[in-house]
């Protein structure tokens, strides 16, 4: 696959999965913003809060809880969510969402349960590498944006350095329990979509069969 080619699928990708998941921000920044991104400077109290977070994701290996998105025109979509690292990930929508988001490894797969179709496309060149990684090192592998901290909350601000689909995502953490409620993402128009996280808990074995999807006839083989 050409580099170009991989970056029209991510994009491709990106379009369908900011509807229905937004996990990670795939969002259309100006070169301005990125190279003021690029300048970022980290303070002492800034790369404390970035290894806090680091060390949040790289210690458990899976993850599953219960989400409720909102999306830029206030539409509201809720479900469950089960992640395993490396690489897999579920984010299975209640009626009447009709969508199913499966990271199985090595695809991430898009199924409209509703018109029985589905796309997939390859799990490397998503964002959503960057938190289904085994071992995760923000520092190195995101470009930060900002980093904010007070004794309640701690938010960082990134997008994926290594520019497949420029972006930006805000994980919200609350400091004093330091437990992870929600990601912020703010797309190239300005529209806002959140999802807030609840009831969480590490390090429970999913059925691995979460992690499976049975593909339509007629699926579209993204990846060729």
């Amino acid at each position: 696959m050409s580099h170009h080619h991989a970056f029209k699928t991510a994009q491709t990708l990106w379009r369908q999965i900011a509807s229905v998941l937004a996990i990670v921000a795939i969002a259309t920044v100006s070169a301005a913003a990125a190279q003021a991104s690029r300048n970022l400077h980290l303070s002492a109290d800034d790369k404390a809060a970035i290894d806090k977070v680091t060390a949040y994701f790289n210690g458990f290996d899976s993850l599953q809880g219960e989400f409720v998105q909102r999306g830029p025109s206030g539409d509201i979509s809720q479900g469950i969510f089960y992640l395993s690292k490396p690489g897999k990930l579920r984010f299975e929508y209640a009626p009447p969402n009709p969508f199913l988001v499966v990271a199985d490894g090595t695809y991430v797969i898009v199924r409209d349960r509703r018109l029985d179709r589905a796309d997939h496309y390859p799990l490397s060149i998503t964002p959503l590498r960057l938190v289904l990684s085994e071992n995760i090192d923000l520092i190195e592998e995101a470009r930060i944006i900002h980093v904010y901290q007070d004794p309640t909350v701690i938010s960082l601000t990134l997008e994926d350095k290594d520019e497949w689909v420029p972006g930006q995502l805000t994980l919200v953490f609350d400091n004093e329990n330091f437990a992870l409620q929600q990601w912020v993402i703010i797309d190239g128009q300005g529209n806002r979509t959140t999802i807030h996280v609840t009831n969480l808990e590490t390090d429970v074995e999913a059925d691995p069969q979460l992690f499976e999807v049975n593909l339509p006839r007629g699926v579209q083989d993204s990846d060729k």
